[in-house]
């Protein structure tokens, strides 16, 4: 028998040996595409310059074991767990369990699968549920306590708040209100041992505890949609989370492994940073171009429109350097000024504009100068204003300018930020903004939790409304009927059909004849629904219709 492609899955149905098989080859599939995938970024990955060139702009996610290094340092012995070490075991592992799925599916019918009492395959369900949730409990647990912590085990990367001095080291849990700040990175430790705990006791007592029958044929416990269903429901419950850490920022999401969020451009975050930086050091008695020096280029480059995860776009495929470019230099943080002394500021562009007006206003908010689109009509044109511009830090620092092109092809570069040399003949790069893999995360997490929420819905209503999905319920299209009523709609009015139904009782045939409604079930069903209730004898039933 063919089965459509949405039907497949039915195989596996009151099979428990071929329903672990294809989870185990599920299992085979992720960890080979994953280390397939880390040996495909390891190939293609430039570290030439971590600071202007991170894995982020070159559209790669990186993850970080003790020994492994982003800030391009060079690790002498990194060991068995290197990045080819990473990725080969996950090829290994996925190989491995690519043979035991064969093996079960091969192998399916094992008395380790056979109910004692009834030799047939079943699954204790509420059992297998006690046992996942124990041993997810365990390794949550774990994790928590040792590994993040540094107690046998690495660490995390902990970083300050602006992404400039994170490493990989142990973490304290932090046991009070500030571990549900988000960005706390003891939260993560203190939040994995208590769920951990509570998954332990939780699966300690689904396996010791069996649930009540009510319950059981309530939540419809022995049907395998169920398991589905509530799986599903902890797939997308977690996508959802890890897209908002990952969209709006927290301590799980360093900067410095997938790039600014794009509320840091939004408000300023890293500008005011540096202004204040900036600030600190003239009140040394530092002058503005020593001032300026001391910010780090890598803080500076954060301070760049090209960086934000939001001027991407969902058809732009390809990393942020095939867009506007492989950053080389920091040109420096350009200070703009009118003939009379006054310091500018250029406007810059909000995140979702693709253009916007070069307009510099002044520390009260003033309009001062702007590039006008009608330059006959201009009143405070650059050449008007006679604005000049003056770098200080970066390559161009103590250089200015003030011939009206150069100062406005400035001012239009200073709308993005900070001001780059960028590179985009290496790549061929189109000069169009593309995401970071922040904002390809939380798109694809965002999807396809949506995708299993409605599948929990759908798998829960399947499974929770079986008889009805199935035709069961007499009543079930009563109101949609064509012809059923003589008033539509109103369940009083139904028209009366008959169907004379003879039931011959062997030996003596006697015939019973039965007025019933005629409903749109079939005629099988209507026959299982009318033998117990009329005669009880299902070997001599027969319907003739009238």
């Amino acid at each position: 028998m063919g089965l459509p492609w949405y039907r497949v899955h039915t195989v596996v149905l009151n099979d428990p040996g071929r329903l672990l098989s294809v989870h185990i080859m599920h299992t085979a599939l992720v960890s080979g595409w994953a280390g397939s995938m880390a040996l495909y970024e390891l190939a293609v990955f430039d570290p030439s310059d971590p600071v202007l060139d991170p894995m982020w702009r070159q559209g790669m996610n990186n993850q970080f074991v003790g020994g492994w290094s982003i800030s391009g340092g060079t690790i002498t012995n990194p060991g068995i767990w290197s990045y080819e070490g990473v990725a080969g075991a996950h090829i290994l592992f996925s190989g491995l369990c690519f043979l035991a799925a064969i093996w079960h599916w091969v192998y399916w019918d094992l008395e380790r699968f056979c109910d004692e009492r009834t030799g047939k395959p079943s699954l204790d369900l509420p059992k297998i549920f006690g046992i996942h949730f124990f041993l997810s409990g365990v390794a949550c647990f774990g994790f928590g306590a040792f590994h993040v912590t540094g107690l046998y085990g690495p660490g995390i990367w902990v970083s300050d708040p602006y992404g400039l001095t994170g490493k990989v080291q142990s973490v304290n849990p932090a046991w009070g209100a500030e571990g549900f700040d988000p960005f706390v990175p003891g939260g993560i430790a203190s939040h994995h041992i208590a769920a951990g705990t509570l998954g332990i006791l939780a699966g300690l007592f689904h396996l010791s505890v069996r649930p009540p029958q009510r319950l059981y044929k309530g939540l419809r416990m022995g049907n395998i949609e169920t398991v589905l269903s509530s799986s599903i429901a902890a797939v997308f419950f977690a996508a959802f989370v890890v897209a908002g850490t990952m969209w709006y920022g927290s301590a799980t999401t360093p900067i410095e492994f997938f790039g600014p969020t794009r509320y840091q451009w939004d408000q300023g975050y890293f500008q005011q940073e540096i202004y204040r930086r900036v600030g600190a050091g003239l009140a040394e008695n530092l002058s503005l171009s020593e001032a300026w020096s001391k910010i780090p280029e890598k803080f500076a480059f954060y301070d760049y429109i090209g960086n934000n995860p939001a001027k991407g776009g969902f058809f732009r495929a390809g990393s942020m350097d095939n867009g506007d470019g492989i950053a080389v230099g920091w040109l420096g943080h350009p200070i703009f000024r009118d003939k009379e002394g006054r310091e500018l500021f250029v406007r810059r562009m909000p995140t979702f504009f693709e253009t916007f007006p070069v307009v510099l206003v002044d520390g009260d908010g003033i309009v001062r100068a702007d590039v006008p689109f009608r330059r006959a009509e201009s009143k405070s044109s650059v050449e008007q204003v006679g604005v000049t511009v003056e770098f200080y830090g970066g390559e161009l620092n103590g250089v200015s300018y003030s011939d009206p092109a150069t100062v406005k092809k400035y001012a239009r570069r200073a709308q993005l930020g900070e001001i780059f040399e960028l590179d985009r003949a290496t790549l061929k790069s189109d000069g169009v903004f593309r995401s970071s893999p922040r904002g390809w995360f939380t798109f694809g997490h965002a999807t396809f939790a949506l995708l299993f929420f409605f599948g929990h819905i759908w798998h829960g209503a399947r499974t929770l409304f079986r008889d009805v999905f199935a035709g069961l319920d007499p009543d079930l299209d009563a109101q949609v009927e064509f012809g059923a009523f003589q008033k539509l709609g109103d369940p009083t009015t139904r028209r009366q059909n008959e169907a004379r139904i003879s039931l011959v009782n062997d030996p003596k045939r006697i015939g019973v004849e039965a007025r019933i409604k005629w409903t749109c079930i079939p005629d099988r069903l209507l026959a299982q629904e009318t033998e117990g209730s009329l005669l009880g004898d299902p070997t001599t039933l027969n319907i003739d219709e009238m």
